[in-house]
């Protein structure tokens, strides 16, 4: 393993109104990470997944537990940590007014490199990257998503064994995020080790080899998207109680009604209510949407669509925190 953490913590003080509270961020995870692959840590936003990178990145020093990285033990060796990964910020570390070249030769120079060897190093970084259209333009020109690639050539200029990743296709466009997914298999292949954190269920479905979830500090579920996802046996079917011609949502009286209807369906393993819609676990779709469409109708409810599907990364975040990535 290239990366192996046990009971990693975290909290934070804060004061309001003269009154000073701490919050866990991170409440005791563990983890390990295989050589060679993409890691995710999915999970909403505040559910400690900034803070865990941030920790085995050495930018936070953990209250508790223990971690190595490429060797490297995080707490009495932060500084050959430090050597043997990149980090990206969600929040990109690029100056407006300077350029991809110049920010590039910079940040080799600082990792030890002569001037010679970090042109080199740059020249190659932005032809991996494919920076050279604007290479020599001002940074503060530069579209979302090739501001995150420069944000990524600068994280691994130094040829790294692992990379963090924090949130790395946050507010890109589609095109640009799957411009992003290729440059992160592409390090994947070239040997690279990638930790990324995700608040998007489609990117740690696609890219994750495997991933983590992590809610309220603690990690709730981890295996391969596919592992996860079969945990939810069965079909998964989405009965939409909103009119079809209207905008409107229905009487809180009536989702209650076709919720209590449903649930207590022999062929109804469990029932979620989400917004104006319910979610419905069952055994096989065919064969239960006639009898849900049966059961609301003796009660004159009329649903306006009825969907099935096989269980997502959202079911399984659902199964197991009570609530979907999106609460």
């Amino acid at each position: 393993m290239i990366i192996e953490a046990s009971a990693l913590r975290k909290s934070f003080r804060s004061r309001r109104k003269r009154k000073v509270t701490s919050v866990d961020a991170v409440r005791g995870v563990d983890f390990a990470v295989q050589r060679g692959e993409i890691f995710g840590f999915l999970g909403p936003n505040g559910a400690g997944k900034t803070t865990t990178l941030r920790m085995l990145a050495t930018l936070v020093r953990p209250d508790d537990g223990e971690a190595t990285i490429a060797g490297a033990d995080l707490r009495s060796a932060p500084a050959q940590v430090r050597e043997r990964i990149g980090f990206v910020a969600q929040a990109g570390g690029t100056y407006g007014q300077s350029t991809a070249r110049r920010d590039l030769i910079h940040q080799a120079r600082m990792y030890g490199s002569p001037r010679s060897t970090a042109k080199s190093l740059a020249e190659a970084a932005i032809r991996a990257f494919q920076l050279e259209e604007f290479a020599d333009r001002r940074i503060s020109t530069y579209s979302g998503g090739q501001r995150r690639r420069l944000d990524v050539a600068l994280g691994v200029i130094h040829s790294p064994q692992v990379i963090f990743l924090d949130e790395p296709t946050a507010g890109l466009d589609p095109q640009s995020r799957a411009r992003m997914w290729r440059e992160v298999r592409r390090l994947r292949d070239e040997g690279m080790t990638i930790f990324l954190t995700t608040h998007y269920l489609d990117e740690a479905d696609a890219l994750c080899d495997r991933i983590s979830i992590i809610d309220a500090g603690l990690i709730v579920a981890e295996g391969t998207p596919s592992d996860l996802k079969r945990e939810i046996s069965g079909d998964v079917i989405i009965v939409d109680l909103a009119a079809p011609d209207t905008a409107g949502a229905p009487e809180p009286a009536t989702m209650l009604e076709a919720s209590k209807i449903l649930a207590e369906q022999p062929y109804v393993r469990s029932c979620e209510t989400i917004d104006h819609t319910l979610r419905l676990y069952v055994d096989s779709a065919a064969t239960a949407i006639p009898q849900v469409m049966r059961a609301l109708s003796n009660k004159d409810i009329e649903p306006g669509a009825i969907e099935s599907r096989r269980p997502s990364l959202d079911d399984v975040f659902l199964a197991k925190t009570g609530r979907t990535l999106a609460d």
